[in-house]
């Protein structure tokens, strides 16, 4: 048959002389291409896309098939058009990772880490074996037992601190406690310091209460020893204050602890008695006299608007409101809309006062204490307003001239611009604090 394949593909090369070089790159395809294989420790079979006799041409696939304790890195690899196989095909002795050798104690194998090796292990003297005695080297590269471990029967022993009560330092509710860190005794590893705290370490700020504590230590063979220690921190406190009426009160710390400090504010239109502020001592009572707030008590019979204003001072806010008569309509207008005000005004610390009418027929009031005309006319001259015509002046706590109004004005509009003072803010905060909240 291949004689008579051959005849005809002479006959066609004499009759056809232009398929020459397709039959010759046929032909090509055909031959030897890459290396022969040969694998040692192993068989293979190879198959060729053809039916090629060579069994190394271009295309051609063959199987890898190690003996029992061998493997190859693919177990098929092809001819590639570079005339390399795609892969290493060798066969190659399986291997098990290197045992780690236990500690206190070794092992001896038959054949290293290669497959069916076996190793049998040991302890030294004083050490049981805990774990298999002996370890394979298996086809699946691991060894059929785990490191055994040699270990000693003995825990150790730890001994925790002494410690007593401790109290919390001035101003603060924790105490700094500080203790040597303890030390492990094992018979068979001797000092043993890398102990476990269980709890804050030594140095730490621990706050009021009890805290329970452990220390515990390992030898090397996984015995364990282990303490427990307590420790208990006291805040010296006085005893409780409170607000005064018609005032605040703002403590630092937890508010009566042994230097804690609580400071006291009245509100407007409220004078402070005693004490502005008072510490927590260390005989667990209160420095300075107790706290009041005490009704202001505006004096209107001093003779400048200077000294009339002084009073005010820090304390309250001014609306002076000035008009040429008591018929006046933005004088009318403006006194009605402040009357479902009072809540807002008193919340905000304002005091209205009221100058009507012309010098010397001019008549100033504060709620219902009046001021005599001629005390009004210097509150008028002090603060430039004008006699003749309606005029609305807004003074601060610190005395300063805030802001003029020649009409009247909504109180939504004059709250949100007291609202917006520097002083107003914390107030607000303070009274948010307290719960003092206003409909109006």
């Amino acid at each position: 048959m291949r004689f008579f394949s051959e005849v005809l593909k002479d006959l066609f090369t004499i009759q056809t002389p232009r398929k020459v070089t397709a039959l010759s790159s046929l032909r090509f395809l055909g031959t030897p291409w890459c290396a022969p294989i040969k694998v040692k420790h192993g068989d293979v079979s190879c198959r060729t896309p053809g039916g090629e006799h060579y069994r190394n041409v271009m295309g051609t696939r063959c199987k890898i098939r190690c003996k029992q304790g061998y493997e190859s890195q693919s177990s098929e690899v092809v001819c590639m058009a570079s005339k390399h196989w795609s892969s290493n095909y060798a066969c190659r002795e399986i291997r098990c990772p290197k045992l780690n050798m236990p500690a206190n104690g070794g092992y001896k194998c038959s054949d290293g880490s290669y497959f069916n090796s076996r190793c049998e292990f040991f302890c030294s003297p004083g050490f049981s074996l805990k774990g298999q005695k002996t370890a394979t080297c298996q086809y699946s590269k691991a060894w059929s037992a785990g490191v055994p471990t040699c270990v000693d029967m003995d825990p150790p022993k730890i001994k925790c601190p002494n410690l007593k009560d401790k109290w919390a330092e001035p101003g603060k509710l924790t105490a700094r406690v500080t203790w040597d860190t303890s030390e492990g005794v094992d018979t068979a590893d001797g000092i043993l310091t890398d102990v476990i705290l269980k709890g804050k370490p030594s140095k730490s700020d621990f706050p009021e209460g009890l805290h329970k504590m452990s220390y515990t230590v390992l030898d090397r063979a996984g015995n364990k020893g282990s303490c427990r220690f307590s420790l208990r921190v006291r805040v010296r406190r006085c005893s409780a204050l409170f607000p005064p009426d018609n005032g605040y009160m703002k403590c630092d710390s937890d508010g009566d602890n042994y230097g804690a400090t609580c400071e006291f504010i009245c509100t407007g239109g409220y004078e402070l008695r005693g004490s502005a502020a008072r510490v927590c001592q260390y005989g667990l009572t209160w420095s300075g006299l107790d706290t009041t707030c005490a009704a202001m008590n505006i004096n209107v019979g001093v003779r400048t608007a200077a000294a009339l204003l002084d009073q005010f001072y820090e304390k309250r806010r001014l609306l002076i409101i000035s008009a040429p008569t008591a018929a006046n309509h933005n004088y009318r207008f403006q006194m009605t809309n402040l009357q479902h005000a009072q809540c807002g005004l008193d919340l905000r610390h304002v005091t209205v006062i009221e100058l009507v009418g012309t010098y010397p027929a001019q008549i100033g009031r504060i709620r219902h204490r009046l001021l005599t005309p001629l005390l009004s006319l210097k509150l008028r001259l002090q603060l430039q307003i004008p006699q003749r015509s309606f005029q609305m002046v807004l003074v601060d706590k610190q005395g300063m001239d805030n802001q003029r109004y020649p009409f009247p004005i909504t109180a939504a509009e004059l709250f949100t611009t007291i609202d917006t003072f520097p002083l107003r803010k914390d107030e607000m905060v303070l009274q948010q604090e307290a719960g003092q909240t206003c409909q109006s």
